[in-house]
């Protein structure tokens, strides 16, 4: 099995060295997604980035990059799993050289946190012998609103567009399931189960149970304000979603962006929901309207959580919970 050009750290070391890597803000597209004058990278995974997390789960860091994700891949002695191959053929392709330099396995499996584009539209560039294994509700998503997003993204920006082009569907899963589904990489069982919805209708998280890590999707993410992404986003069966992680009891936690983390984000996410849960039945109490609720707890969460990226998403949280309590 060849690692070369991958770094292998221990793993105290490598969570403050994927935070380090992230540290450093790359651009970002504008509100509609427009390119800044500047021209940031396109949106593909990068090259030559990945690290070892644990025994058998790598990663290549997002280094908050939008509309990049944070990449797995977990190796075991038959079988390679990739979460999240990222967005468009290109992303796909480095993703899949990377796989190479880790591991000599033929078969590959893929596996989505969700279905939006930066998540799925990558598993264009792996070979058909590659088999995804998805959720039924994530299906639902993709069937409902797939082709939708790869649309809204491409028209965000021709930088966008360029990166999804030759994106006119989704892989057919060779395998379905409802809640859970355990899979055998050859001396890794790797637990892939259905949540939500939270961010997503279809969210889905990966445990590799040995190594104890946790790949959890938009569910938990550090220092960023969770995502109401979709129309069946709600805050109820996030919270219990969040408890479900935290029986998992994971050691190494990683989001589906920005920083390598603990356990200790399920906590942060429960205790952000829970608190705008009570501001918003309290604001709603005193006949404040949806969105004028909104509006004052986007400026107030922000103060209180300063270090927290992407504010506006209080908005659409809020509004959320607001239609949820009478």
């Amino acid at each position: 099995m060849s690692i070369i050009g991958i770094r292998t750290l221990p793993c105290l070391m490598v969570l403050a060295a994927v935070s380090t890597l992230a540290a450093a803000q790359a651009p970002v597209y504008g509100p509609q997604g427009q390119a800044p004058a500047h021209a940031p990278a396109p949106p593909v995974v990068k090259e030559g980035t990945t690290v070892k997390i644990s025994q058998h789960v790598y990663l290549i860091p997002d280094e908050k990059a939008a509309m990049v994700p944070n990449v797995g891949i977990i190796v075991g002695s038959k079988v390679t799993l990739v979460v999240d191959p990222g967005m468009g053929v290109r992303s796909g392709e480095v993703v899949l050289r990377e796989a190479r330099k880790i591991s000599n396995n033929a078969e590959f499996y893929l596996v989505n946190t969700h279905f939006h584009p930066e998540h799925t539209t990558g598993e264009a560039a792996f070979p058909a012998s590659a088999k995804v294994v998805r959720a039924v509700a994530q299906q639902q998503d993709i069937d409902e609103m797939g082709l939708k997003w790869v649309k809204n993204f491409s028209g965000r920006s021709p930088v966008i567009a360029d990166v999804l082009q030759g994106i006119d569907g989704f892989r057919v899963p060779a395998e379905l399931f409802e809640k859970e589904k355990t899979l055998d990489l050859g001396g890794v069982r790797v637990r892939v189960i259905r949540l939500g919805p939270g961010h997503t209708r279809g969210d889905t998280v990966v445990f590799v149970e040995g190594d104890r890590v946790l790949f959890s999707g938009d569910l938990a993410m550090k220092q960023l304000f969770p995502a109401f992404a979709t129309p069946q986003s709600r805050s109820k069966s996030w919270l219990a979603s969040l408890d479900q992680l935290d029986a998992l009891k994971a050691r190494t936690v990683i989001g589906a962006h920005y920083p390598v983390t603990d356990a200790s984000v399920i906590s942060e996410y429960r205790d952000y929901l829970k608190a705008l849960q009570g501001r918003v039945a309290e604001l709603k109490r005193q006949g404040k309207t949806s969105d004028e609720t909104a509006e004052q707890l986007r400026a107030e969460f922000h103060a209180k959580y300063p270090d927290w990226s992407q504010p506006l998403r209080v908005h659409s949280a809020a509004t959320v919970i607001y239609s949820e309590f009478p």
